[in-house]
């Protein structure tokens, strides 16, 4: 089953967070309900992208240390033809994440993200980068002027040689 970035933001929506595995099951029971068969690994790659393009945000649960995803500043998050029924499917508890905690887990994120870029000189990925950092921070309770400006310092020397 194909699903987009924004349609696995759309099902974790529905659950608010979710660890990882859990996100993976209920991907591989939305394509059972329609009707293809699949294996939740088979997700693995599509959850990775949502979260490097910031689709989604990891942050570890204080309650057990699992990782859990929740939706990122860069979804626009679209429910999948048949995902309304998933968590009546799953048995999931309800989890609440503190905004302020998982902006700082975001932020601290971002920054390593960016630094590697920088290292790297990757042009695209600071590029990327740089427009994330302004839905990251009308997103939630971050302050990455000094990223953006790392950031921007990098293109510029680029730029001039």
């Amino acid at each position: 089953m194909d699903v987009s970035a924004d349609e696995i933001a759309g099902v974790v929506d529905l659950f608010d967070a979710l660890p990882r595995a859990t996100l993976r099951t209920a991907l591989s029971e939305l394509a059972f309900k329609r009707g293809e068969e699949s294996d939740p690994a088979e997700f693995e790659a599509d959850v990775s992208h949502a979260i490097e393009t910031y689709h989604l945000l990891e942050l570890a649960d204080e309650s057990d240390e699992t990782p859990l995803v929740v939706v990122g500043p860069t979804a626009f998050p679209q429910l999948p033809d048949g995902a309304s029924d998933v968590p009546h499917i799953l048995d999931v508890e309800a989890r609440s994440i503190d905004r302020d905690r998982l902006g700082a887990a975001a932020a601290e994120r971002f920054r390593a993200d960016a630094g590697r870029a920088v290292d790297a000189g990757d042009d695209e990925r600071i590029r990327e980068l740089l427009d994330v950092s302004y839905e990251l921070e009308a997103w939630g309770p971050v302050e990455l002027d000094a990223a953006r400006t790392r950031l921007d310092a990098a293109l510029e020397g680029t730029s001039s040689e």
